[in-house]
Formats: C-alpha cells, sequence, structure tokens
C-alpha cells in the first residue's frame, strides 16, 4: 500500500488514517487503487491497523518489528535450528553421575568440548533459548492484536449497501438485468440465500448475505493457545514447577529427593534375569534383565527437616513396586524405574593404623566411602580428613581430581598428628582397594611417612559392598496440564480455520440493474459454484466460471 493522506469518502464518511477502502461503502481511498480494475485487496476490509502508520514512534517501531509476519517466521526458524543442535548430543540433565566439564570433551572430543563451552549442552535452559521463546510469544501477541481489532471493527459494522465500483472490483462478480419488481427481486435472492444458510439482511434495494463469520477467528484462537502452549513452557523453567532429577536409592536405605521435602525408600530390589534357554544362541551366556522393580515407599517429613543435627521425622505417603513404565505416583510427583547397578561397590572399610617402628597396631575405624567423618582417634594417634576423591584421577596440570561421584576409586587425604610427629601432622594419602595403591604409588605419594606407618585393611572383613542400588527418575510437571490445553486450543483454531470459510455477497439493485459481488477468505472456486446455484434459482443460468472477477457482464 503506498502512502497516502485519507480524506472524507465521497460518501460524506470521515475515515482514520490509513483506511484503504472506505468503511461506510467500500469505495478505495487510495487515488491508484481507485483507477484500478484489479479485485481488491480484502485483508481487513480495507481498516487501518497500528503498523501501517506513516510516521510511527519509537515505541510504535517495536511494535511494527514484532507485528511483522516475516520476523515471526525468522524466529520460529532460529528457535528450531537452536533446538535441533540442542539434540545433537546428550543434555546436561540427563546426567546422574556425570562431570559436564569432562565428559563432552571425553566422549566426542573437541566437538564435544566446543558444544559444552558455547553452551549447547544445556540448550533449553539457556538464557538466550528462553529469550527466543519470549519473543516468539512476543511476537504472536501484537501480530494477533495488530490484526484482530481491525478484523473486528470491519466485521462488527458492516454497511448492507455498497458502493458499485467496491462491488465490480471483488474476484466474483455478476451483473445484469433484474426483471420484475426491485424489492420482490431481492426478497427472493434471500429466500434463495438462505436455504444455503446464509444469513441474510436487506435494506432499500441492498443486500448482505454472509455465513460462516467464526470461521475468520480460527488463526487468532490457534495464537491464543499457541501463546498459552509457551507460557506454561516457560513455566517449566521455574522450579516449582517442572522437576526432572535422578536418584540412587541402594536397597534397604532412604535417601531425600532433592528440590523437594519428599524422601524415598528402596524396600526391596528384585532382578529376574533372562535363563541361557529363553535367550537367542548369540546371548545366551550373558546376563540380560527380563525384570527389575523396586519396592518403594515415599514419605514426606513433617518436622527437623533442616536441621542436620537431627534425624528428620518422616511419613510414609505412598507405596508402590515401581517397574519399568509404571511409576509411583503422588500429587503430581511420578518415581519412574530408570535403572539399576548390581556390579559390587565399595560401602566402607574397617581399617587399622600401624607403626612399623613399634610394631604396634591401633583401630581398627570405620570409613565410609560416601560420609566419612572428619576426624578419627586412634590410640595417640589422631587423623583429620582433608579432601576425598571417589575417583580419583589425575587432570592434564597434573593435579588430582575426581572423574565421578561413585566411589570406582576412592582416596583420601588425612592429616596424621600424633607422638614424634609435628605439631601441625603430616598429610597421608591413603587408598582403600589394593589395586589403586600400587597404581598411584601410594608409598611414593606418603614418602618417608609410608616407613612409619601404614593404613590397610587386615582380613575381608573389614570390607564392606554397598546393596544393589535403584536409579530412579523423579519428575513431576505442573505446567503440562497447561501445554495440553494450549495445544488444545490451538488444534481448534486450526481446525474451523481451515475446514470452514467466511462468505459474504453484497446485492444492488439500481434502476433495475443488479450488481453483485462476493468474497471469502478462502477456496474462491466454491463462491463461486455456491452463487452461480442460487442465480439458477432465480432463473439465471451462468457458468460459474463466468463469475470469475465479472467476465461476461451483461
Amino acid at each position: 500500500m503506498s502512502a497516502f493522506e485519507n480524506t472524507k469518502c465521497e460518501c460524506g464518511h470521515q475515515n482514520p488514517t490509513g483506511t484503504v477502502l472506505c468503511e461506510n461503502c467500500g469505495y478505495p481511498l487510495d487515488p491508484e487503487e481507485e483507477k484500478s480494475d484489479a479485485p481488491l485487496e480484502m485483508r481487513y476490509d480495507g481498516i487501518a491497523r497500528r503498523s501501517q502508520k506513516s510516521n510511527p514512534s519509537p515505541i510504535d517501531r517495536v511494535w511494527n518489528f514484532f507485528s511483522s509476519v516475516k520476523v515471526a517466521v525468522r524466529l520460529i526458524v532460529i528457535t528450531l535450528l537452536a533446538a535441533m543442535i540442542g539434540t545433537i548430543f546428550t543434555q546436561e540433565n540427563a546426567f546422574i553421575s556425570f562431570d559436564p566439564s569432562t565428559y563432552y570433551e571425553q566422549r566426542y572430543g573437541w566437538i564435544g568440548k566446543w558444544y559444552y563451552k558455547l553452551g549447547f549442552s544445556h540448550t533449553y535452559e539457556s538464557w538466550w533459548f528462553i529469550g527466543l521463546l519470549v519473543m516468539i510469544g512476543t511476537s504472536l501477541v501484537i501480530c494477533s492484536l495488530d490484526r484482530v481489532l481491525p478484523l473486528y471493527r470491519a466485521l462488527n459494522k458492516q454497511q448492507i449497501r455498497k458502493h458499485a465500483q467496491f462491488l465490480t472490483r471483488q474476484k466474483t462478480v455478476y451483473a445484469g438485468e433484474a426483471e420484475g419488481p426491485a424489492d420482490a427481486w431481492t426478497s427472493s435472492m434471500a429466500a434463495q440465500l438462505k436455504r444455503k444458510r446464509y444469513k441474510v439482511h436487506l435494506e432499500d434495494g441492498a443486500l448482505l448475505a454472509e455465513k460462516n463469520r467464526f470461521s475468520r477467528w480460527g488463526p487468532y484462537i490457534n495464537h491464543i493457545g499457541l501463546i498459552v502452549f509457551l507460557l506454561a513452557v516457560l513455566l517449566r523453567t521455574l522450579p516449582s514447577w517442572e522437576m526432572d532429577n535422578y536418584v540412587t536409592v541402594p536397597e534397604g536405605e532412604t535417601v531425600k529427593v532433592p528440590e523437594t521435602a519428599y524422601y524415598i525408600k528402596n524396600e526391596k530390589f528384585t532382578i529376574d534375569y533372562y535363563t541361557d534357554a529363553e535367550l537367542p544362541k548369540e546371548l545366551q551366556g550373558t546376563a540380560r534383565a527380563k525384570l527389575y522393580k523396586t519396592k518403594a515407599v515415599l514419605y514426606t517429613c513433617s518436622a527437623d527437616c533442616d536441621d542436620p543435627s537431627k534425624q528428620p521425622k518422616l511419613t510414609a505417603v505412598a507405596n508402590h513396586d515401581i517397574l519399568v513404565n509404571d511409576p509411583l505416583t503422588y500429587k503430581g510427583l511420578k518415581a519412574y524405574q530408570f535403572g539399576f547397578d548390581d556390579t559390587p561397590k565399595l560401602k566402607a572399610v574397617n581399617p587399622v593404623l600401624v607403626d612399623k617402628k613399634t610394631g604396634k597396631t591401633y583401630g581398627p575405624f570405620r570409613l565410609d566411602m560416601r560420609n566419612p567423618q572428619l576426624s578419627y582417634a586412634l590410640g595417640p594417634y589422631t587423623l583429620d580428613l582433608r579432601q576425598s576423591y571417589m575417583d580419583f584421577a589425575l587432570n592434564d596440570q597434573g593435579q588430582p581430581t575426581t572423574k565421578s561421584r561413585e566411589p570406582n576409586a576412592p582416596a583420601f587425604v588425612f592429616v596424621l598428628k600424633g607422638p614424634d610427629l609435628p605439631a601441625q601432622g603430616e598429610p597421608y594419602m591413603y587408598f582403600p582397594k589394593q589395586t589403586d595403591k600400587e597404581r598411584f604409588s601410594q608409598d611414593v605419594i606418603n614418602g618417608k611417612l609410608a616407613d612409619r606407618f601404614e593404613l590397610k585393611v587386615g582380613t575381608m572383613d573389614g570390607v564392606e559392598f554397598a546393596p544393589v542400588e535403584s536409579s530412579l527418575n523423579i519428575r513431576y510437571d505442573r505446567a503440562m496440564p497447561y501445554i495440553w490445553v494450549g495445544a488444545g486450543i490451538s488444534m481448534f483454531g486450526l481446525l474451523i480455520g481451515s475446514y470452514w470459510q467466511h462468505r459474504r455477497i453484497w446485492l444492488r439493485l439500481d434502476g433495475g440493474r443488479v450488481t453483485l459481488g462476493a468474497h471469502t477468505n478462502k477456496n474462491n472456486y466454491g463462491m463461486r459454484a455456491e452463487l452461480a446455484s442460487a442465480l439458477r434459482g432465480m432463473g439465471i443460468v451462468v457458468e460459474p466460471k463466468s463469475l470469475d472477477n465479472g467476465r461476461n457482464k451483461t
């Protein structure tokens, strides 16, 4: 649309700046459009939109940016590409015990390293991805308001009698002589259109017939559904709305569910394996789980929940035998069976301190792998814990680190204090596993102190192994009902916008000559056929194609 300054229409109606077609009679207000014979642009019936201001303010420029369909499409494409990139490698929130800072490089090489550094390992929780969703939602709101308000005004105050040029420049047009009295002819045409379920209005030899107006709101209902959907997705970024965590629960133990006041107990873990007779030949001799389940009890903390010095008071609220795809469910929280670990894992050792000089032995004391005490008294000696590593390794700089939180290669750094030792004590590094002691050269690390003292486990009775661990996926998603509501609204909007068409027919009689114009927002072929059928009912036989933009007018 070329920029122009509107003036009062020849019918006397004063139109707002930016109006293309007169709000009253439909006469073209653009001088260039007035001279043309091409079909009129009927979008919003020519009503002015805010995004079409000729001298926009800064706020209008922001409005114009987000009201652009091209901008909306580009935002959607960028968001889809970002979402696709996020699926290349596993997202961080799917990990149970991996360190993402080292996992991606070790697993995928330099590509994984940069994937992590660029933030794609947590794409869907990143500020820029959430920002894209907010911009799409803003675009949907502004696009809708910029179009739905003018459309509502256009449809809410339709005039029955339209200018002749408005009628003859519709896509479907008929012009000819009307036989008989004008009122009788118009009334007969109205009756024909009512049989086709049109709502008809008559006024001084003019007619307006309309049906399926509701279909015009389909795209905007769809937008509402998408906005609800996006808001629900954004709500999932709030901690109180969505959780997807993993917990490992050894058999017979109770652990706290992160970010909640719930505790879950693994009363008994059961696993059944396929026999060789049940397996194909190539898999015989391998351990394949047939069924595994966790007899679980869910508790809620009722007192002493945040006091580490006291045992929390728990109240059982639900129990269930958790199987794959058969979770424990309680008030929106679901605990799924995710996996299990039946490999022997070190739980605790009961070492003794041997004084090689005197031959005396002190201890034993219980050293828990996951929850060691900070200090141990062994006769005249004490061991103060300074550092622990569950899965000991050396990084590229030769510094100690841990590869995971599982006790695969545990190591402890103590400060040994006592007689014949400095007042501040001396550091002593201890590897509970003999293989790790040799692999990492424990005696070399401890130097001269290793010649005098040794921590060791005397017999296998001094070694405790953890029971089978059940891995559970704990989820709740308060936003999911709203996501389904938004999806349902969107599908409803698509349905009514796709299967129904808004059809309008305008007619005026002037001196015994009838001029008829018809418009539909889609399926113009059906519009022409329907109008040709109505004219046949009036005794006027025309081919539907002859109604295309007024061809073969008589």
